[in-house]
Parts: C-alpha cells; sequence; structure tokens
C-alpha cells in the first residue's frame, strides 16, 4: 500500500574536536538504522564536530574538518539507500550557521540552518552562530571543492525548506526550536508536513526530563505528525551531561524511546509507523479548524521513497507509556556516567576522594559505586567498549571486572584526613562506607603539617594564633580552619600523584570534590580546600536531594553504614571537639537551614530575585514559621554572605550540572565578584516594607 515507513533516530555520546571518534559512531548508526530497515536516519545536534566546541567555533580548521568527515561520510557504502540527516557548522556568506545537511546516494539534498537559538542558561550559541531569520527563504549554497568532487554539485538549497519524497514530507527542528513559542512544526504541520525531526544537545537537569516529553507529545497532538528526536548523549568536555532520550512521537504519543542514562556510545532508536494515522488524525482534527492559509514552505522534491509498495503485513509500532526516573535515580545515574566519561578520556587511572564520613563526600562516593555498578553490567552485557575502556584505565589488557566492589577498589582511592579536632565517629563512618563499597581505604592525620606551617608563622611574627574556644579572636577561629582545609587540598593531590607509585602502579588519580549546590552558593567553604578538585560530581545538587539519595543508595545498594552518616548532624569539624564531640555544626555556621537556603537558590536564580523581591516573596511562603522582621533578617544575612564570598566561584571547582539554580561562575550564573556587601539602598528598603507591615499590622 506504500504508507508505512520505517525511521531511525540515535543518541550519540559525540565529544568536541573528537571528529575521527564522532565520523566512526555516526557511520556505526547510519548502519544499524539501515540493518533496522529504516529509510531515514536522524543525528544530533552538531554530531560532527561536537556540540561542545566553544570558540572553536571561530576557528576555520573546525568547518574544514566538519566537510573533511562530512565527505567520508558522502563517500562511504554506509551511507547508500537511506536519507542521512547530519550537523555540523558551514559559514555561508561569511556567516557561520549551525546546519543539518542531508543526503542520499552521494548527493547532498539541502541545508538547513538553525533559526531559533538557544542563549539562555548553559547555551552561549549567538556567540558563535547567527539564526536563519529569513523564513521561507532558500538561497544558493556554492559547495566547497572537496564536496563538489563527490558530489558533481556546484550548488544546494540553503534555507528554511523541507523535504519532499515520493511518498511524504520532511521538516526539520534543531533543539531550541522546539521550546520557542513560534516553533517552526506549527507551520510546517499546517502546511502538509507529516515528518518533523529535531536534532538537539539537550543537557541533563534534575526532573528536566517530562517537560521535553511533553513538549514532543504536545507538538503532534495540536497538528497530527510523526516526529523523531535525537540528543546527544555524555560528557563532550563540560560540565553538563546530554541525558540521551531519542524517542519518536506519533500524534501525542510516544511509540519508541531510548535511555535516558548509559554507558552505550551509540543507541539506535527505530520505529515503523502508518501515514494514514496522521491523515486520519488531521482530516478531523486540524482541517476544519484552519482559518488562513499558512505560509508555504519551500519544497525540495527528491525521488525516493520512505515506504514500500508492500506493506500491508509489516506492524507498526504502538504508544508506550513513558515511566521516568525519581531525582535519587537520576543522581545515581547522570553524575555516574558523566564521570565514567570524563575519566576513560582523561587518560587518568582512578580517582581519590577525601572521605570526611559526612552526606557530600558519601554521596560522591556513592555515585563512584554507581559507576562502578553500571561498568559491571555493561559488561555482562558484551559491551566491548567499556571493557576496552575499563582495561585502559586499569592497564591490565586482560583484566574482566567481576563485581562492582572489586572494580572499585582498582579505580577508587578514599582517604579519611584527621586533625586533633576530628572525631572517632567521622573516622569510623568513613571507614564503614569505604569497607562497603571497595574502595582503597587510607586514614591520614595530617596535625603534623598544620603545626608545621603554624610553625612557619610563629617563627616570622613571634604569634602564635589560638580557636575561640581558647580565647582567640574571630580571625584566628577562621584562620586556623582555613589552614586545616588547605593542607587537606594539598595532600589530597599528593596522594592523587603518588599513591599508586607507591603501590608500584602506573597512571594518576582524578581528585574528586564534594561541595553541594548551596553551600557554593553562600561560599560556606574554604577556597583551595578539599572543595578545589580536579571535577566535582554534586556541585549542581542540593543538599536536600544528596540525602535523599543517600536513602535510596541504602535500599538500592544495601550501605548499611549511611544510616549514621545520615543521623549525623552535617559539621566541617575544625573546631575542637568539646568532650570528645562535635561543638560546630554547618547550619549553625550559616545562620539558616540547608532548606531555607535551597529556597532562597531558587528564588535568586530561577525567579530573578534581587534582595527586595525575594523579601517580598518570602513573607508569604514563610508566614506561619518566621515573622516580616526574622524574613528580613534572613534575606540581610543570605545577601551579605553571598557578595562577601562571590568571589570563591571564581576558582570552584568544574561541577556537574545538575539544578537550574546552580551558581557556577563559569557560563551558567553570570555576576561580578566584587561586591558593596553593604547593600544599603536594597536593604533600606526591605526595612522600610517591613516598618510599613508593622504600623499596619493590627495590635
Amino acid at each position: 500500500m506504500g504508507r508505512k515507513v520505517t525511521l531511525a533516530t540515535c543518541s550519540l555520546n559525540q565529544w568536541a574536536l573528537d571528529f575521527e571518534g564522532n565520523l566512526d559512531r555516526i557511520l556505526e548508526s547510519i548502519e544499524i538504522s539501515k540493518n533496522h530497515g529504516a529509510k531515514y536516519r536522524l543525528g544530533p545536534e552538531l554530531e560532527i564536530c561536537g556540540y561542545g566546541c566553544a570558540d572553536h567555533f571561530y576557528e576555520s580548521d573546525t568547518l574544514l574538518h566538519s566537510f573533511q568527515v562530512l565527505r567520508k561520510l558522502l563517500e562511504s557504502p554506509i551511507t547508500e539507500d537511506i536519507i542521512c540527516d547530519v550537523g555540523m557548522p558551514i559559514m555561508h556568506h561569511n556567516v557561520r550557521y549551525n546546519c543539518r545537511v542531508l543526503f542520499l546516494n552521494r548527493k547532498i539534498l539541502l541545508i538547513r540552518p538553525k533559526m531559533l537559538m538557544a542563549n539562555y542558561g548553559n547555551y552561549r550559541e549567538m556567540r558563535w552562530f547567527s539564526p536563519w531569520n529569513q523564513l521561507r527563504k532558500v538561497e544558493e549554497y556554492f559547495l566547497p571543492r572537496m564536496i563538489q568532487e563527490v558530489t558533481g554539485q556546484d550548488t544546494v538549497p540553503f534555507g528554511d525548506c523541507v523535504l519532499s519524497t515520493k511518498d511524504t514530507c520532511i521538516g526539520t527542528e534543531i533543539c531550541a526550536e522546539l521550546w520557542n513559542p513560534r516553533s517552526p512544526h506549527i507551520q510546517m504541520g499546517l502546511d502538509g508536513v507529516e515528518i518533523f525531526t529535531n536534532s538537539s544537545a539537550s543537557h541533563h537537569e534534575l526532573r528536566k526530563a517530562d517537560q521535553r516529553v511533553n513538549l514532543i507529545k504536545s507538538a503532534t497532538t495540536k497538528t497530527g505528525g510523526i516526529y523523531l528526536y535525537a540528543n546527544q548523549r555524555g560528557c563532550d568536555g563540560d560540565r553538563v551531561y546530554y541525558d540521551g532520550c531519542a524517542m519518536v512521537a506519533i500524534n501525542g504519543d510516544i511509540v519508541a524511546r531510548g535511555a535516558q542514562f548509559s554507558l552505550n556510545d551509540v543507541e539506535v532508536i527505530t520505529a515503523t509507523v502508518d501515514l494514514e494515522d496522521v491523515r486520519s488524525y488531521r482530516g478531523e482534527m486540524c482541517q476544519p479548524h484552519m482559518e488562513c492559509e499558512p505560509e508555504l514552505c519551500h519544497r525540495v522534491k527528491v525521488n525516493f521513497s520512505l515506504s514500500t509498495g508492500d506493506d500491508v503485513y509489516l506492524p507498526t509500532h504502538q504508544p508506550i507509556t513513558w515511566n521516568f526516573h525519581t531525582p535519587e535515580e537520576e543522581i545515581s545515574l547522570g553524575p555516574a556516567c558523566w564521570l565514567w566519561d570524563y575519566l576513560r578520556r582523561s587518560g587518568q587511572a582512578g580517582f581519590l576522594l577525601p572521605l570526611s564520613g559526612g552526606v557530600d563526600s558519601s554521596s560522591t562516593a556513592c555515585i563512584v559505586h554507581s559507576m562502578c555498578v553500571l561498568l559491571c553490567r555493561a559488561v555482562q552485557d558484551d559491551n566491548r567498549q567499556v571493557l576496552e575502556d575499563i582495561r585502559r584505565v586499569v592497564r591490565d589488557e586482560s583484566y574482566c571486572p567481576q563485581h562492582p566492589k572489586e572494580l572499585c577498589g582498582r579505580i577508587f582511592t578514599t582517604c579519611y584526613m584527621a586533625t586533633e579536632n576530628s572525631s572517632e565517629d567521622t573516622c569510623n563512618r568513613a571507614r564503614d562506607l569505604a569497607n562497603q563499597i571497595g574502595s582503597t581505604h587510607m586514614n591520614i592525620n595530617i596535625d603534623m603539617a598544620v603545626k608545621g606551617i603554624l610553625g612557619i608563622f610563629s617563627v616570622v611574627t613571634g604569634r602564635w594564633p589560638k580557636f575561640h574556644a581558647n580565647g582567640g579572636s574571630d580571625r584566628e577561629n577562621l584562620a586556623l580552619q582555613n589552614v586545616q582545609a588547605r593542607v587537606r587540598m594539598v595532600l589530597a593531590y599528593l596522594f592523587a600523584q603518588l599513591s599508586l607509585w607507591a603501590r608500584g602502579k602506573p597512571g594518576g588519580l582524578l581528585v574528586l570534590g564534594s561541595a553541594n549546590v548551596d553551600e557554593s552558593l553562600t561560599g560556606y567553604f574554604t577556597k583551595y580546600d578539599c572543595s578545589s578538585a580536579d571535577i566535582n560530581p554534586i556541585g549542581g545538587i542540593s543538599k536536600t536531594d544528596l540525602k535523599n539519595f543517600l536513602i535510596y543508595c541504602v535500599e538500592q545498594f544495601q550501605l548499611t553504614a549511611l544510616r549514621r552518616i545520615l543521623a549525623a548532624p552535617p559539621t566541617a569539624e575544625l573546631e575542637p571537639l568539646t568532650d570528645g564531640q562535635v561543638s560546630q555544626t554547618d547550619e549553625a555556621d550559616m545562620g539558616m537551614t540547608y532548606s531555607e537556603l535551597s529556597a532562597i537558590g531558587r528564588l535568586r536564580k530561577i525567579s530573578k530575585c534581587g534582595p527586595f523581591s525575594m523579601f517580598c516573596k518570602l513573607i508569604h511562603l514563610w508566614k506561619d514559621v518566621l515573622s516580616p522582621m526574622e524574613v528580613a533578617q534572613k534575606v540581610k544575612h543570605f545577601f551579605r554572605m553571598y557578595s562577601m564570598n562571590r568571589h570563591k566561584m571564581t576558582t570552584v571547582t568544574p561541577s556537574y550540572h545538575a539544578e537550574s539554580y546552580s551558581p557556577d561562575d563559569n557560563r551558567f550564573d553570570l555576576r561580578p565578584f566584587l561586591y558593596n556587601t553593604r547593600w544599603t539602598w536594597q536593604f533600606r528598603c526591605i526595612d522600610n516594607q517591613v516598618s510599613q507591615l508593622a504600623a499596619n499590622t493590627p495590635k
């Protein structure tokens, strides 16, 4: 009958500027697509060069090598008899565009530049690319000589156009265009385009996956149609993790989907769908409501069919239910996959973590353990790429991991760095957790190093600083805490570089950090302490979410040592003990709870609140627990801490991006780092409002 089509989309673990590896993964995905009977294959955004090239997009080399890869794809017999849709940067009339290139049998069919750019949050596309803002306009693009030699074409269509095959019509969206109120699929659908494609580089954020799925379901519910979504996967060299979720939808239903988190470098999703279902849906839902003619799409015709003449017995994919991961599962899987990509691509031999026995460092340890669980599972599933990578990391070509705990001992080193201010309880908690996950664990006493540094200071100045508890001043107390914290950082890097050497093994270790997003927001950490590391898998996750994650780990991984860690109050253990017990707690030091910090962080970043507007919102949110005066004190205290410590964010360890209120200074949260910490005008507005509220409150 010629109405059923088999389509393929994919998630690829591309790496910025890894042209050879990217080419291999693209070819593998095309080959799998053809083996599954697909006639159209869609790939992620900018898959040829990798999405995260950043300022390398300015370089002519990036454009040149992208075209060289395109030539390899055109020449390959693997790409014959299937429409291939690939992403790459292209310069047209001396302007750079983020493009899709569609080709078939050594001929380029069209080039579609991105029209609506992602220029918010982690995205800075307008820095490197211009949008194609000429609606329905198509120009001629003169191909480079190296491409002309293969295709025999001088020019190809470039612009806002769609592809008409002999049996259907295909239109392109690119990533952020789906999220825009002027999404191209609306007008394309009204003009008869039946298949929409979206090539994306969309990163993971906690609790975000349902937004993506709902947008795609909504796109095909409104006007009917088939929607293919492709996404990048993995860490391509930056702070974000691209979380796959390739899918196919028809008329508001998901009929095929890929994994959100996976160690597979190539995942192809195919679906067979019936074009007549789209036509029937539109005949009832759309046609009676068309009040005006849409602007006609420019159609590029190709003498090729996606369907076959005899497909009556070909089964179609039916709607499925999408079961979303819980936030705890997301924390267990996303950062673990990100860590593995970073480790295997860095050339290092494992990780080292200062394990304090608290919630944060224990969360980092559990994420590494989860990574080892995923690796062993992948090896059992005969993932040859994962096994090759493990062997390269451990420097043993015959090694095959048998159990996550055993693998953890090969690639993960933990150390508890004690001072005279450390309690026996935290030492035991760290040791017990290390035993349960299987890490190579060390107990190190650093008092000698701390006293050595203070001795140098004493020799020069003739003074010996004291803690508060011993009659010292605020300055002395803080300086003594900072010395302990910074010695830990120095020793962490020393052991990361030489601990494998001391054991007679090759390689070095990456140092893992474990400061959470709330502590980063207020600056509640010592600059250049153990928060300073190579990478930090929990730097974008709140304390509340981390506690829930550890509860999940107790059941999921049977890590019972976590129960004692969860029951203990959070503490830095940098001040003297009182009768052998901890006298210092994090929330007392910060002057607010972690729950309050999360609320303030969301208002500051997501709701774009300054001090006054934050106060105005919080007097309603916290009306049952705090008076307006108390809310004012909390807000002012937060902004003093935040502005005093913002300079720390300029040197904070690169962290996994997981929260929409992250204070990451690199690209997500751009702010000054020298503030007037008195906030005189803003705080006066708050005080005036408090006075007005007090005057209007009945006595």
